[in-house]
């Protein structure tokens, strides 16, 4: 599962938290973005409805940086 961030090493492993429901994915960096002020990722579709509502189309999440 993917992800983008501005300014994480591509490559960079990291662990996405839905506070809401305690579900969580760890995704790699793999592209720039988002470009939407006020979001720090943009997660692929799959790492999205592995921890939430895909109608949701924006959640709050925590993240956490395993590597670089």
């Amino acid at each position: 599962m993917t992800a983008a961030h501005k300014t994480l090493p591509l490559g960079s492993r990291v662990r996405v938290i839905n506070p809401n429901n305690g579900k969580s994915v760890t995704v790699r960096i793999n592209d720039r973005g988002p470009y939407v002020g006020g979001r720090c990722l943009d997660l692929s579709a799959a790492a999205f409805s592995a921890i939430g509502s895909t109608n949701a189309g924006v959640m709050n999440v925590r993240y956490q940086v395993l590597s670089r």
